[in-house]
């Protein structure tokens, strides 16, 4: 059997409630929550296990959902999370973190990789659009990597770190992905 949410590198899946404590081990990097959002205040443990317990339990509303990166080795080591898309439009967003230890190791490309052959061949999106922040290079470099153009900057558009930052917008369409990436058919079975 074959599943389109495993790679060579990670499995997609849902998040578990024992997950917990790898979420509050990569939030404890102020880098990490910098490049991939903005800084909050430390939550407990027990904050983080009602969070786990919580995101279990949801249900993906519309085409709005959040998945765990897992290394094939069975280790969590991070996030990819879809909070809006428009499906009148034909457009989705997505964030992906990745714990600052698993960083540089393909899990964030591969993972994005199999969120897109998703979201372009199973749910029929058009394009899909990313918002970065511009002090983190290596998440804008990863998407020109993998075929995202850059299609403006928000300047001044979000305060962190003392100052007002600027934010990149990249996007990427559905066949501006398969010409990359390559289609991804499944294999049909003919009975005998």
């Amino acid at each position: 059997m074959t599943s389109i949410w495993v790679g060579t590198k990670v499995r997609l899946r849902g998040i578990e409630p024992e997950d917990w404590e790898a979420f509050q081990r990569f939030d404890e990097n102020s880098a990490d929550m910098r490049s991939a959002d903005l800084m909050y205040p430390p939550r407990s443990a027990a904050g983080y296990r009602q969070w786990a317990e919580e995101q279990s339990a949801r249900q993906p509303a519309d085409d709005e959902f959040m998945l765990a990166i897992e290394a094939i080795d069975g280790v969590l080591v991070g996030s990819v999370s879809l909070p809006n898309s428009d499906r009148v439009a034909g457009r989705f967003d997505y964030g992906v973190s990745i714990g600052h230890e698993y960083k540089r190791r393909g899990y964030a490309s591969e993972a994005i990789i199999l969120v897109l052959a998703y979201m372009f061949g199973e749910r029929r999106y058009h394009k899909c659009e990313v918002s970065i922040l511009a002090v983190n290079e290596p998440s804008i470099l990863l998407h020109q990597n993998l075929g995202f153009v850059h299609e403006g900057r928000r300047r001044d558009h979000v305060f962190f770190a003392g100052r007002h930052q600027d934010v990149v917008l990249m996007g990427i369409t559905a066949a501006e992905f398969w010409d990359r990436h390559g289609e991804r058919t499944p294999q049909v079975v003919t009975p005998r």
